[in-house]
């Protein structure tokens, strides 16, 4: 992250003389693509990049699908800046698999590529990769889930409302990082879904939405009326989770509920007791750094560089609850309100 070239913003427009004629050069474009429009976590990222780009004088760009796991649009959105011209461009993957071929013909056609927040698969299909260590994040809260039921989590029924059946990088992440904190057995480290732990009562979609994680929770209970642990691939799922428990009078505190994404909504929602714990991630400093990253390749050709031993740029997570357990590092909800966006 040090080789990156702070540029103080440069006046947007040159002058040249072509027969005579002063012409505006064209300004820098660069492209930012994210999953869905509404979603607090890509209205902060939109945020950070903008302010980013006004900062070092390029023309941002921004695209998002019609819902999570809209590879078309996606698709779609990248021709568009290939045949704008851009430079560059960040994208959260809707489907970290099935975009590979077009992040391919970008890169191709000379465009940075950067992805924000959710891996490509593989991950070196892109030039960098700028995100949470989503399998810590989803580590943390399962290690913090584990103390807080201590050794009745031997016996625990655990229901994980995960994002999406095409399971991208960053739903099994989070998924097996929390099993493994838990003290799950994960099978295949890039699936889940084959686990044989008797105290999982089964894996539902959710969307990463609030009715998305209602809908999933209800079906568990069918199956599972006394889970008593709650493992969400994000905030809003948990908030429609804690619906549904509540729907049933479950909302006294005797199943505990964790997440990952630290938004404000989130960590109120920490702070009133309705999520256990949640890791916070970081999605401004995601999308500022690769709109820099960016700026740098269109003025000097330097592409950024990981650290030895690194495939992507860590940037940052941390446990936020209000009740910490030993051996858990965390921070509390006055602090996680500090550094909350959304």
């Amino acid at each position: 992250m040090g080789r990156f070239i702070k540029i103080a913003a440069a006046g947007a427009v040159m002058l040249g003389l072509m027969g005579g004629t002063a012409v505006m050069a064209q300004e820098t474009i660069v492209g930012l693509i994210t999953k869905t429009e509404g979603n607090p976590f890509f209205v902060k990222m939109r945020e950070g990049a903008q302010a980013k780009a006004d900062e070092l004088g390029i023309e941002l760009r921004t695209f998002a699908g019609k819902f999570d796991g809209d590879n078309d649009s996606q698709i779609a959105a990248i021709e568009n800046l290939i045949a704008s011209g851009a430079k560059g461009f960040a994208i959260v993957p809707s489907d970290s698999s099935a975009i590979v071929p077009t992040i391919q013909q970008a890169r191709d056609a000379g465009l940075l590529v950067i992805v924000l927040d959710t891996p490509l698969d593989p991950i070196e299909a892109a030039d960098a990769t700028f995100a949470t260590d989503n399998r810590k994040a989803g580590e943390l809260i399962g290690a913090w889930a584990k103390g807080t039921l201590g050794d009745a989590a031997a016996n625990a029924k655990v229901a994980f409302l995960d994002l999406a059946v095409n399971q991208p990088t960053v739903d099994y992440l989070r998924d097996q990082g929390f099993m493994a904190g838990f003290g799950i057995d994960v099978k295949d480290p890039n699936r889940y879904g084959d686990e044989d732990d008797a105290r999982i009562c089964g894996h539902e979609m959710t969307g990463g939405a609030e009715d998305g994680g209602r809908t999933a929770m209800e079906t568990l209970l069918q199956k599972c009326p006394d889970i008593n642990v709650v493992y969400t691939i994000n905030e809003p799922a948990a908030a429609g989770a804690f619906e549904a428990l509540k729907a049933i009078g479950k909302d006294d505190g005797s199943v505990l509920i964790v997440s990952v994404d630290g938004g404000c909504p989130g960590v109120a929602n920490v702070k009133a007791g309705v999520i256990g714990a949640t890791s916070q991630q970081y999605p401004l400093l995601m999308a500022s750094m690769a709109m820099e990253a960016i700026k740098t390749f269109a003025d000097t050709g330097e592409k950024p560089a990981v650290t030895e031993g690194l495939d992507f740029f860590d940037t940052g997570a941390a446990l936020v609850t209000d009740k910490p357990v030993a051996g858990v590092e965390s921070i509390d909800t006055t602090k996680g309100t500090e550094l909350c966006w959304g």
